[in-house]
């Protein structure tokens, strides 16, 4: 099989996996009592991801080839994500919040070094076959994104967005991409000879990437960056579900689909990974990034406007905005990392990258998340546009920050 048909396919069952629950997980921790822990759910993703990705970036850098890993992981999260569905199923409304955070805590502590390990994968396999990463990469990754809105539409029709059935879907897909992984390209690991040191044979040697300023900043801004990343993700869909209170958006698409409504996100960001080559050229990357910021303004800024009715239109510029400011941010980051690293830190590179913004970055953001919401909810109902106007706030902050500190030239 063609080499990039078949990093395409890996692509499309690696966000498959999480795109089964990502965006619908909120409507039915609603639906189950747990509202207030919406937070908690989102933030473990981000907490995990403070040391999963880099701890199997080095393992997958010196012992395990990264697509073996890659596959050993998936197997372990899907187990423990089809295990929280059966749990889910068999406890019916008296769900505990402790039996189904550790499942899901175990499985997500597994998946999220996948997103960094797929990385590896594929700028190994393309730069084994003499490849431009920057330029075959993005049309292959496209197909991740293509991936997850397949899982949202079939969840959203099948009626499992607000039931526990978007992990069951989470978990067979998952074991479907540890068997899948078994034919990927194998992926070299490091066999230096010579005595290291601590620091050299824990692989912690991405660390010192701190030391140069442009590499310092980069990685601090993908931190304040990364807040932004998830809150959208938690609370979209109880957002535009809770209008469903309201008799005059009762009947209306966006509350009986929101699922497919916030697809459009993904389809937004098809396109925009196409765009990135483009863009990374004629911009370069500290451009790249600002438009990412200030297109996270604009995301949280519709979102506090917008109603699903005269106003879905806001609902609908906002989706499409998503795709830039998600991809211009994390791809055009991943491949900046990977020109910027050498070959033997590249895998741990990638995950201090992941550590950033879906690890310490994304904790920050849905916990402080959760607290706007929480601050600004009073006898069960929340003043959603307030909490929309505060994120966007933070948003254009960071970018204005990052315009006038971050100085690099990428020529």
């Amino acid at each position: 099989m063609n080499l990039k048909v078949r990093l395409t396919l890996m692509n499309f069952l690696e966000f498959a996996v999480w795109g089964a629950y990502l965006t619908s997980m909120g409507t039915y921790l609603v639906n189950i009592g747990m509202a207030s822990d919406i937070g908690l759910f989102y933030a473990m993703q981000g907490i995990v991801s403070i040391f999963m990705p880099a701890l199997m970036g080095i393992v997958a850098d010196r012992w395990i080839p990264a697509q073996r890993l890659l596959g050993l992981c998936h197997l372990v999260s899907g187990v423990f994500m089809i295990s929280a569905s059966y749990y889910c199923m068999k406890a019916g409304d008296a769900v505990q919040f402790s039996t189904l955070f550790s499942l899901y805590s175990l499985s997500v502590a597994f998946y999220m070094p996948t997103l960094a390990l797929s990385n590896s994968v594929a700028y190994s396999a393309l730069n084994q076959a003499g490849m431009d990463t920057v330029k075959h990469f993005p049309p292959i990754r496209v197909f991740g994104t293509i991936g997850f809105i397949c899982t949202m539409w079939f969840v959203d029709l099948m009626g499992f967005q607000s039931n526990y059935n978007q992990f069951a879907t989470s978990g067979v897909l998952g074991i479907v991409l540890f068997l899948y992984s078994l034919s990927l390209p194998a992926c070299p690991v490091s066999k230096g000879s010579d005595k290291k040191g601590l620091v050299e044979a824990f692989g912690l040697r991405a660390f010192t990437l701190f030391r140069q300023k442009k590499m310092a900043l980069f990685f601090i801004f993908s931190m304040l960056l990364g807040v932004s990343l998830q809150i959208t993700n938690g609370y979209a869909n109880p957002f535009i579900t809770s209008f469903g209170s309201i008799p005059e958006y009762a009947g209306t698409f966006g509350v009986n689909h929101a699922n497919i409504l916030i697809s459009l996100s993904q389809v937004s960001e098809t396109c925009c990974i196409l765009l990135i080559p483009f863009f990374m050229r004629r911009y370069g990357i500290k451009n790249v990034m600002l438009i990412a910021m200030l297109a996270w303004v604009l995301r949280f800024g519709l979102f506090g406007t917008g109603n699903p009715g005269s106003g879905v239109w806001m609902f609908i510029l906002s989706m499409i905005v998503y795709g830039v400011a998600f991809d211009f941010f994390n791809i055009s980051g991943s491949l900046f990392v990977d020109k910027t690293t050498d070959s033997t830190l590249r895998s741990s590179a990638q995950g201090l990258f992941m550590l950033m913004t879906n690890g310490i970055g994304a904790t920050i953001g849905t916990l402080a998340a959760q607290a706007v919401v929480n601050s600004f909810t009073s006898e069960g109902v929340t003043n959603w546009q307030m909490c929309w106007f505060v994120f966007a706030a933070y948003a254009l902050v960071v970018a204005l920050a990052f315009a006038m500190i971050f100085k690099y030239d990428d020529k």
